[in-house]
């Protein structure tokens, strides 16, 4: 977990900090952060009838509990644009995605590997076969096409 936390850090840092500011300004509805000093801390902010309340309080609320500086949340917010974000070892994240498959938060997953391809080669080769193990992911598909293991019938051609 210490890793995982490092590579996160490592990672945030990448992100120039004007750059992770207007992400931020985004994310919480196009807020003017501009205004604000970088290292002091994270403004108090009300969320506008436009933006999604959701990721803007979740957004707030990884401010408070941190009791992060403006540049702080930027750099922690920009690189998942608020999403969020599991780490760990694999037996960790296979853990989260297993707890919200089965108590039905959710029905499938996004993976948003933070670069490429080393990230999401982790994902397949660590994460992948500890989902198999347990069931929650198949180790093989039915049929020969995206469409068949979807279940989905073939439209008929329009030209034929």
């Amino acid at each position: 977990m210490e890793e995982a936390e490092e590579k996160q850090r490592h990672l945030d840092a990448l992100t120039h900090p004007i750059v992770a500011r207007e992400i931020l300004s985004l994310i919480l509805g196009g807020a003017d952060l501009s205004q604000y000093d970088m290292d002091g801390p994270m403004p108090e902010m009300q969320p506008d009838k436009i933006s999604g309340q959701g990721i803007f309080n979740h957004v707030m609320d990884i401010a408070r509990q941190g009791n992060l500086t403006l540049r702080q949340t930027a750099q922690v917010v920009a690189g998942a644009r608020g999403k969020f974000v599991a780490k760990g070892t694999p037996e960790h994240i296979a853990d989260v995605m297993e707890d919200w498959f089965m108590s039905e938060a959710c029905d499938g997953f996004n993976v948003m590997p933070p670069y490429l391809p080393g990230s999401l080669d982790d994902f397949v080769e660590l994460v992948i076969p500890e989902l198999q193990r347990r069931g929650l992911f198949r180790t093989e598909y039915e049929g020969r096409t995206l469409r068949d293991n979807l279940g989905l019938q073939r439209p008929v051609s329009r030209y034929a």
